[in-house]
Formats: structure tokens, C-alpha cells, sequence
């Protein structure tokens, strides 16, 4: 019974979802922002699990995969199905409310910030190729080293543009201070890059037999945490620290902060021998809720 809840939460991508939430309060935390209304939050819980459960969508007809969360979406073929149904319906239900309700606020957003989120489900939508063909052919998954930086991208962009931009829609709060923006979408944008990373260590010997050029196909396991990880994370980690000073955030909540890098790179050492699915769903998506805490906890230590 406990493998069947384990497998449900983590296959179905309830628990990304759960990240989704947890991360986007964690920017709010840090910069002291209030948080945005309840139906916000069920938008993106939504959308995320949604938006991941594209790629496993499995026929019921297929063969039997030796791939568990592959074999989870064939055996779990209706559900899925009924299950993305409802979520849509979710998603475009609120959505739509929301628009009718500040439509008014949306168009009078500065040019900036529409490019800027708008860039963010464009890249989330050509990172799967949902675009028709005749309108665009093209599939960032497939560009091998480029993809984990769009992952990045999307989920710095998802959990610190727009619950800020929603919050300027909703309560008309503007955060007057860019660098403290930029700052935190680095570090975050690092840390979810090298997060899409290790996953990709998981699918090396795949991605390798279909030629797809990822940094652990090009490099090997052993080069890509030395020469890419490590490198990303201090960028990630010098992020934080220069958001710290503009902060002036204090000491133990530094260190907070800091304790997910740490673990960052200690399971990405541990990654040389291979571990099975749940292990990655669960440990190294598990450090992007132990960011979120850290950095909830952290900024109870906040100076002010």
C-alpha cells in the first residue's frame, strides 16, 4: 500500500506540483511580500502537473516497459487520461476567471514585464514541441545541453515572475527594487538547471543510444559534476550571497539558504553509480522542497 501511494505522488507528478506551490511562497518569504490569493496556487499546482504529464501519456495498447514510471502511466492509462481532463478544466476555469476579473490591470502592465512572461510559456511550450508543425517544427528537449537551461529558465521564471506579477495584478504591490529580482531568478534559475542536470545523468545510457547530446553524453558522468555541475552551482550560490548583501539578510539565514547547494553537490557526487527512478523523483526533486523550506526558514532570520 505505501509503494502504491509513493509511486501515485511521485509518477503522477503530484509532488512537482507540491514544488510549484512551495517555491513560489518561498519567493515571497524572501522578499517579504504577502502571498497571492488561494486560487493562484491551485492554478499552478494544476498546471504543473498538467504540463508534466504530457510527456507520459502512454497509449494502452503499448508493450510492457522495463522504464516503472513508464509502465505506471500504460497500467494507469484511464486514470491519466481522466485525470488531465479534470486538471484542463481546472486550469482554464480559473484562468479565465482571472482574466475576466483583471483584464482591465493586465493591459496596463508595463511592455517589460509582458515580455518577460510571455518568454517564459513560450519556452515551456516549445521545450515539448506542442505547437503545430505547420506552424513551427521544433522540440527544445531535443537540443541536448540547451534543455536543462530551458527547464531552468521556466521554473525560475514560474515560481519568481509570475506570483510577483500576479500580486502586482491582484494587490497592486510593486517590487521596487530590480536587483533583488535579478539576483533571486539567478540563483534559482542555477539551481533548477543543475536539478534538469542530474536527471539527465539518470538517462545517460539512453540518450547516448539515440545520439541526443546531453553534457553527460558529450562528457561522461564523472566530467559533467566536476566541469558543469560544481561551476553551476557556485554560480547559483554567488547569486544568493549577492542577493544576501542587497538584502542584508543575516547570518543564520544565510546559512539556510546555503544548506541546499551543499546538498545539491553531495547527491550529484552520488550519482556515479546508478540509482533507480523513485530515487531521482524522490531525492533530487526532494532538494528542490528543501530549498523552499530553507528558504522559508530562512527568512524568519531575516534582518530588516
Amino acid at each position: 500500500m505505501v509503494k502504491k501511494i509513493v509511486s501515485f505522488v511521485f509518477f503522477a507528478n503530484y509532488f512537482v506540483g507540491l514544488l510549484a506551490v512551495a517555491l513560489s511562497l518561498e519567493t515571497m518569504f524572501q522578499l517579504g511580500l504577502p502571498f497571492n490569493a488561494v486560487p493562484y496556487y491551485i492554478l499552478i499546482f494544476c498546471a504543473t502537473v498538467f504540463y508534466y504529464t504530457i510527456a507520459y501519456s502512454i497509449p494502452p495498447g503499448s508493450t510492457f516497459s522495463s522504464n516503472p514510471r513508464t509502465e505506471w502511466y500504460r497500467t494507469h492509462y484511464r486514470f491519466t487520461r481522466v485525470s488531465q481532463y479534470v486538471l484542463f478544466t481546472i486550469c482554464a476555469g480559473i484562468a479565465g476567471w482571472l482574466l475576466i476579473r483583471d483584464f482591465n490591470k493586465l493591459l496596463h502592465l508595463p511592455v517589460a514585464n509582458w515580455l518577460l512572461i510571455l518568454s517564459i510559456p513560450t519556452a515551456a511550450i516549445l521545450y515539448y514541441g506542442l505547437l503545430p508543425k505547420s506552424i513551427i517544427s521544433f522540440n527544445l528537449r531535443h537540443t541536448g545541453w540547451l534543455k536543462a537551461f530551458v527547464i531552468g529558465f521556466v521554473w525560475a521564471g514560474f515560481v519568481n515572475v509570475f506570483p510577483i506579477t500576479m500580486l502586482r495584478i491582484e494587490q497592486d504591490i510593486v517590487v521596487h527594487e530590480p536587483i533583488f529580482m535579478f539576483w533571486l531568478f539567478i540563483k534559482n534559475w542555477m539551481f533548477c538547471t543543475v536539478n534538469a542536470i542530474m536527471f539527465d545523468m539518470k538517462d545517460y545510457a539512453d540518450d547516448a543510444n539515440i545520439q541526443l547530446k546531453t553534457f553527460a553524453v558529450r562528457m561522461g558522468l564523472g566530467n559533467t559534476i566536476v566541469y558543469v555541475l560544481v561551476p553551476l552551482s557556485l554560480i547559483g550560490l554567488l547569486s544568493f550571497l549577492a542577493f544576501a548583501y542587497f538584502r542584508h539578510l543575516s547570518g543564520p539565514s544565510i546559512i539556510l539558504n546555503m544548506l541546499p547547494f551543499v546538498c545539491l553537490l553531495s547527491v550529484a557526487f552520488a550519482l556515479q553509480k546508478p540509482k533507480s527512478v523513485l530515487f531521482y523523483l524522490i531525492v533530487i526533486d526532494g532538494l528542490l522542497l528543501l530549498k523552499a523550506i530553507c528558504g522559508i526558514a530562512g527568512s524568519f532570520f531575516t534582518l530588516h
